[in-house]
């Protein structure tokens, strides 16, 4: 009759998994969990389901280790079959209800560890005593646990994994151990004692004289070591003597140790190396008499290979949803970037179209609109290009010491212009502000973001506070912040606009991502924010609730110095290059090579091109004369542009460099510090500030 009801609990899982094409775990539980009413529970019908619970349940279900997940508000349970025992007689209804009322004999005890793994952390306990009921009276019972958190689709944390044993057994051993040990008095009379003993322990058991001789085993560990190595271990068998060499000297380790007095356990594999080796947990123990004399050892396994594996299959499951999850936010990136660079090529080719049309018609008239609006949409796909390599923390920047209350305080009336008369702006300079090693132009930027982000949360406007302090960042408060502890300015920028949701605090720092209608926001500006101050060593944070205002504060490492003085310079700079000075220019693209070639030709110098490396070095050894060298930093063929100067200096000592690049290869040019005679420009740039530093270089006004 069971035989049968068995078949047919087979015969329904195997149905129900394959009209579902999930779930594919043991059968009894895979059945119920697939059978059950879920639309009457917190946790909703399972056709609704996310795929980081459906993958986490694939795991649990087809392990034979005891697993649970509680899962939502309510902590709904689910199981596998290797956790029914746990239950007791409380299964198959605890399926599908919340975990307080299935335990409630041990809540108390309990609900700790889960609000800590729903706050995500993951917690481990060994032997936890817990007194539960589960076949209709009280239990003294022993569990090792660990609860782990699990997050949903979207990233946030919806319930955890619970991975547990129950150690009781072991427990009552110990106890017999120690009840042992008051009894005995001499070695022969513990010795006999223990073999009576390890026969009540399910798991293999074993005692060994200070000989590492056998003189107690129970059957349990006489048959798992028949199975493992064809071996039936004897009373009086050197135990290590019965491994193979390499591992014989390993467990004669462990003897010697417990019979020192040490008590401890190890984790793992032992087997013949022809046959998969378990995973064990193994305790080692001392073994006393009476008189406290240690008179041998005591060992005792368990087999954790389902649990090891188990662990195993959770991270892999939890790796593949980590990498689902970020092709997510690549697929956002990408659609946005293709998004805006469509947008600003359509302008730019569009526009030189209809030049090139009215050239040819000899329209000569009104030319400057279509020149104009094409360098316009180039100018925005720098800026984009820019604020994406902030956000990735790969940007070129150019960090020098900087007085941060000066800097706000010259940027005020721009600010007051920007936001509008409806908006009244305040500056709190903190007194004695510490100085801060940064690029002044991204810090203006971030500012001018932060500012019209706070006039937008006030349409009918409002209050804008930017306020500077010096923060001294111990070590919970540096946590707290992702940061180092230490010492670092906060520039804190504060609205009383309508402020923003947690959901919304949590993507603000994603690329592309905006609350403002279409067409209003590109979403970069807190994305850009958030790299310019990660590559600066500091932190971006926000703390806002809704209809309370935001606040948006940023903070930056000090640096121990004093600001530079900055002398404004009044004077447009005049390019006249001078009769037989030339340049070597070294840049893998062709066209940039050429536009170099025509501006600084007209500027009256000679250039030379080399298109990559080895080439440009070449020029350097023949004997042309070079008074500066133009390079990029990213080259082909084995040799970047820093490799190509410090080769070029040891040819010619002293000669001046400008570096060019358009991406964000600080470590290559020397991590914003560059030496004497050189200079960075970062693309795209103008040709006339091309040949601005390029005349500036070659008049000796470079660093």
């Amino acid at each position: 009759m069971h035989d049968n009801v068995e078949k047919t609990a087979n015969i329904t899982a195997q149905a129900l998994i394959a009209s579902t094409g999930h779930l594919k775990g043991s059968d009894e539980l895979t059945a119920l969990t697939l059978s059950y009413d879920w639309s009457s529970t917190s946790v909703g019908d399972r056709t609704g389901w996310s795929q980081s619970l459906t993958t986490v349940l694939d795991t649990m279900l087809a392990s034979r280790f005891p697993m649970c997940i509680g899962w939502g508000d309510d902590v709904t349970l689910f199981y596998n079959d290797a956790y029914i025992p746990f239950l007791g007689q409380k299964h198959p209804a605890a399926l599908g209800k919340p975990m307080a009322s299935i335990w409630s004999d041990v809540w108390a005890d309990i609900q700790p560890f889960i609000v800590q793994a729903m706050s995500g952390e993951t917690v481990a306990f060994d032997d936890l005593p817990l007194t539960m009921e589960r076949y209709g009276h009280a239990e003294e019972t022993w569990w090792t646990f660990c609860y782990s958190p699990l997050r949903d689709d979207g990233g946030s944390i919806a319930g955890f994994l619970n991975v547990a044993s129950e150690t009781t057994s072991k427990q009552h051993l110990r106890a017999l151990n120690a009840t042992l040990e008051q009894r005995v008095v001499e070695r022969s009379e513990a010795l006999l004692l223990y073999q009576d003993v390890f026969q009540s322990d399910p798991n293999p058991a074993c005692a060994f004289d200070i000989n590492h001789a056998i003189v107690a085993f129970n059957q349990a560990f006489s048959d798992e070591f028949f199975r493992v190595y064809g071996h039936r271990a004897q009373p009086g068998e050197t135990f290590p003597a019965l491994f193979l060499p390499d591992q014989g000297e390993i467990i004669a380790g462990y003897l010697d140790r417990a019979l020192a007095g040490e008590a401890f356990t190890i984790t793992e594999r032992f087997g013949h190396p022809d046959f998969a080796s378990p995973m064990w947990e193994i305790f080692y123990n001392p073994l006393r008499a009476g008189n406290g004399e240690i008179i041998g050892a005591v060992q005792h396994g368990v087999d954790i290979t389902e649990q090891v594996n188990a662990e195993e299959q959770l991270a892999s499951a939890q790796e593949a949803l980590r990498q689902a999850q970020k092709m997510e936010a690549v697929g956002q990136l990408t659609g946005g970037l293709a998004h805006d660079f469509n947008n600003l090529l359509t302008g730019m080719m569009g526009n030189l179209e209809l030049l090139q049309a009215r050239i040819a018609r000899g329209r000569l008239d009104d030319i400057d609109r279509f020149i104009n609006a094409a360098q316009g949409a180039g100018r925005r796909a720098a800026s984009l290009t820019q604020r994406l390599l902030a956000f990735s923390r790969r940007q070129t920047l150019d960090p020098k010491p900087t007085d941060v209350n000066r800097l706000i305080t010259g940027m005020e009336d721009m600010l007051r212009r920007t936001v509008g008369g409806a908006s009244h702006i305040e500056i709190v300079g903190a007194g004695g502000l510490w100085t801060a090693n940064i690029d002044a132009g991204q810090l203006e930027n971030a500012l001018l973001n932060l500012c019209i982000n706070a006039r937008d949360a006030m349409p009918d406007g409002g209050r804008i506070t930017i306020e500077t302090a010096n923060k001294w960042l111990d070590d919970r408060t540096g946590k707290e912040r992702d940061l180092s502890p230490g010492q670092y300015l906060s520039i804190c920028v504060t609205d009383t606009g309508s402020g923003m949701s947690a959901e919304t605090i949590a993507r603000a720092f994603e690329p592309f991502y905006t609350t403002k209608p279409i067409g209003q926001g590109t979403g970069l500006g807190l994305s850009m924010i958030y790299g310019f101050a990660r590559q600066s060593g500091g932190q971006v944070r926000i703390y806002s609730e809704i209809g309370e205002g935001t606040t948006v504060c940023v903070y930056l490492p000090r640096h121990l110095g004093d600001a530079e003085e900055t002398e404004a310079d009044e004077t447009a700079l005049t390019v006249a290059g001078a009769t037989g000075q030339t340049i070597l220019v070294v840049d893998d693209e062709a066209t940039i090579r050429h536009l170099i070639d025509e501006v600084l030709d007209e500027a009256g110098y000679t250039v030379i091109g080399a298109a990559d490396g080895a080439a440009g070095i070449k020029v350097l050894q023949s004997g042309a004369r070079i008074e500066l060298l133009i390079t990029d930093v990213g080259l082909p063929n084995g040799m970047n542009g820093r490799q190509v100067a410090d080769a070029a200096r040891i040819l010619r000592p002293g000669l001046k460099v400008l570096f060019i690049t358009g991406y964000a290869e600080n470590a290559a040019v020397g991590n914003g510090h560059l030496e004497a005679g050189m200079e960075l420009l970062t693309k795209p740039f103008s040709m006339e500030a091309l040949a601005a530093k390029v005349g500036e270089m070659m008049e000796g006004n470079c660093r």
